[in-house]
């Protein structure tokens, strides 16, 4: 074969292989920019003071929640207790619904007696330390009045603590298979409880936020109820347990057979505290405890081994060239704008310098011509102060809309102009124009 003939069989074959090259699929980019791999159906890491999410994966997928439909079950008696309308020391006496269904040990229960009288709190913490299902319906009957009405409480609040996808069909989390032909008005024997990652970090973050208080029950490795049944917590990493992790202080656990190893936890450590949930954590073994775990495991290791939170700007902050509005119809012309409180959020180690801000200004504060118009108060919100993420990371946002905003307000107030100074700045105006006017015609005269 001569030279020529093999550079020509040469440069075929490349070309050939740069073909098929193109041609061969390619790793999904989101594949390859996956920080971490967490082996569950879905998964989100959130910063709690600022909703920055730091990590998600298919968080926005309504998915079963089990037990951990409990949140809402707490909040709402926390809510209820706050507000007065029933004690801790409220007592309940069993019907038969929840003392058959506290009967059920295949279940997670305490066992109530027909004849027994049971506190609020001893329910409340059964329910919270040991996800008693017995004591969540027992708690719902004291609130509500039955659980068909506690359900409509649930999906109530969903809405108004701004759950975008939420399907509350019990108080327990159980399917309502499990409930013996008792599952609550509106609801059928085949529906299950249903929430996003998201929707279930934005729940579990209300109720930290709302009521702190539930951390110091969550937090309980063990304690024994009134009858003497022990309740050692499903969470088995709080301190002493077997997947012990250092700051885990809650939340709540789920198990079913479809919504499998799930957990949402909360944690704080090195002053930033994390909410985590993970959903279905499957680690090829059947198991439906372990997983759910190890998977948290990973996020918690990813916030704290990377993120903290860091001040990006303080109180009285101004965007430079854009620190005042105009004024109209006040005695001054312009007024100057600044954020009324710090911004701090969640950033990846050496990412500070990649942050932006920007100011987001209410449109309906202002009339046609982008004025915001006299009187008005010092300290008036007329904005948010926000920010744009220009690094390499992937930019997960935050857990809602407003997350991560602080407000622009006004430095000063500005009275009302009276009716003369008015009156000057219009005829001074006019002849102003005039002016111009005139200026532009003699102008003309000479060009």
């Amino acid at each position: 074969m001569n030279s020529m003939n093999l550079k020509r069989m040469t440069a075929a074959f490349m070309a050939a292989a740069m073909f098929f090259t193109v041609l061969a699929p390619m790793k999904p980019a989101s594949a390859a920019a996956d920080p971490i791999s967490v082996n569950a159906k879905a998964s989100i890491l959130v910063e709690a003071s600022s909703g920055k999410i730091l990590y998600g994966s298919n968080i926005d997928e309504s998915l079963p929640i089990a037990s951990m439909a409990k949140v809402m079950t707490e909040y709402l008696v926390l809510e209820a207790v706050n507000e007065g309308k029933i004690t801790w020391d409220q007592t309940y006496t069993p019907n038969e619904y929840t003392y058959s269904i506290s009967q059920i040990r295949e279940l997670s229960n305490v066992p109530l007696r027909k004849d027994g009288s049971y506190t609020v709190k001893e329910l409340y913490e059964a329910m919270a330390i040991y996800s008693a299902n017995g004591a969540a319906i027992a708690l719902a009957e004291v609130v509500a009045g039955s659980e068909s009405n506690f359900v409509k409480m649930m999906n109530d609040k969903a809405k108004e603590l701004g759950l975008e996808d939420y399907h509350f069909v019990n108080a327990t989390g159980l399917e309502n298979k499990d409930l013996n032909g008792n599952h609550p008005d509106g609801t059928t024997e085949d529906d299950e409880n249903m929430l996003s990652a998201r929707d279930m970090a934005k729940l579990a973050s209300s109720l930290i936020e709302d009521y702190p208080e539930i951390l110091e029950v969550s937090s309980i490795p063990r304690k024994t109820f009134k009858e003497g049944t022990d309740m050692p917590n499903y969470n088995w990493m709080l301190k002493g347990l077997v997947y012990e992790y250092e700051g885990v202080d809650g939340l709540k656990t789920g198990s079913t057979n479809s919504a499998g190893s799930s957990f949402t936890a909360t944690a704080e450590k090195n002053g930033m505290r994390v909410i985590t949930v993970v959903m279905d954590a499957d680690d090829g073994t059947g198991d439906l405890k372990s997983p759910r775990f190890k998977e948290t495991k990973k996020l918690l290791d990813f916030a704290y081994n990377n993120y903290s939170v860091e001040e990006l700007y303080p109180a009285g902050y101004q965007v430079k060239g854009k620190s005042s509005l105009p004024v109209v119809s006040g005695k001054e012309k312009e007024v100057q704008i600044e954020t009324d409180k710090p911004m701090t959020i969640a950033m990846r180690n050496g990412e500070k310098e990649n942050y932006k801000a920007k100011y987001i200004i209410d449109k309906k504060k202002l009339n046609e011509n982008g004025e915001l118009e006299a009187p008005f108060k010092e300290k008036e919100a007329v904005g948010k102060l926000a920010v744009d993420y220009t690094g390499e990371e992937k930019d997960y946002g935050f857990l809602s809309g407003t997350a991560g905003e602080v407000n622009v307000v006004t430095k000063e107030s500005v009275e009302k102009a009276n009716w003369f100074v008015l009156a000057m700045r219009g005829i001074g105006g006019f002849f102003a124009g005039l002016w111009d006017s005139v200026a532009q015609t003699v102008s003309g005269w000479f060009s």
